[in-house]
């Protein structure tokens, strides 16, 4: 596509099971302390589905395929859907996009800035307080000062955490901590919106909310990338989406109620689930 603003093609994305090196610091060093005491890996929790995974043993420490040649396009303005059963893929395509770990294999192609919400709390520092997060958030954007400052009111009343932006976000609950965040994401200068399923955390209230948000900011012509376990807010809110399974696109892009149709057939058929991927 002429216009789209996301490219990916043939991604491949291989982990070393029990192997140290997972994409950061913290989990590497996690996982070298886990060795230390002889316990195990909780970075390789995956390694216990090797069998519904299909893994491939190699010499040392076994392979596993988290993703295996997935190429799709989004356009501009566009809400696309990821969905699939838990470990199917979700979270390492949107770690990927959004550039917190790198593939294995295959090329992504991303035309403008990028902001995320992955997990409760992930981009905030947790000794500095609300206001500092946000100020520091943009800054990583690229954005000035005064065009933080612009957008701080609307942030901070969007988020409603009132005399809360001044504590430490170390004090906050997961509740406050996804509010400021998506606050953060969905008002801050970004091309492309890249959100998994953190919303959950929140009450219904906030997640119509939100909802509202990512429609609104579609509109405006800024890509939003959805990843969720809520089918009807998958209906709802995306025009497109992409069904993984084992780390391959089953079914799509396509429609997102044709998707989400084909999920229901297929999570509700074991003999559908035995030829996918």
């Amino acid at each position: 596509m002429s216009d789209a603003v996301i490219r990916v093609e043939n991604l491949y994305k291989e982990y070393r099971l029990g192997a140290i090196s997972h994409g950061t610091l913290y989990q590497d060093l996690q996982s070298w302390w886990a060795r230390m005491r002889g316990r195990e890996d909780p970075n390789s929790i995956v390694f216990h589905q090797q069998s519904t995974l299909n893994c491939q043993p190699s010499v040392g420490n076994p392979r596993f395929p988290a993703l295996r040649d997935v190429s799709f396009d989004v356009s501009r303005g566009e809400v696309l859907g990821v969905i699939g059963r838990n470990g199917a893929g979700k979270s390492t395509l949107l770690k990927i996009l959004s550039g917190v770990t790198l593939p294995t294999g295959g090329t992504v192609k991303i035309k403008g800035r990028v902001s995320t919400l992955l997990d409760v709390g992930i981009g905030f520092h947790p000794e500095l307080s609300g206001r500092e997060n946000v100020y520091l958030n943009g800054a990583i954007l690229g954005m000035t000062k005064r065009e933080i400052s612009g957008r701080f009111a609307e942030i901070t009343e969007f988020a409603g955490i009132g005399r809360f932006i001044d504590t430490p976000v170390k004090r906050y609950s997961s509740g406050m901590y996804v509010r400021l965040a998506f606050a953060v994401v969905a008002h801050l200068d970004s091309d492309i919106l890249i959100v998994d399923e953190v919303l959950a955390v929140g009450d219904a209230s906030f997640q119509n909310k939100c909802l509202g948000k990512m429609e609104k900011v579609s509109k405006e012509g800024r890509t939003v990338l959805f990843v969720s376990h809520n089918m009807d807010m998958v209906r709802h809110l995306c025009g497109s989406a992409i069904l993984l399974e084992k780390g391959s696109v089953l079914y799509g892009p396509g429609p997102a109620g044709d998707v989400v149709d084909r999920y229901g057939l297929y999570a509700d058929s074991p003999s559908l689930q035995n030829k996918s991927p």
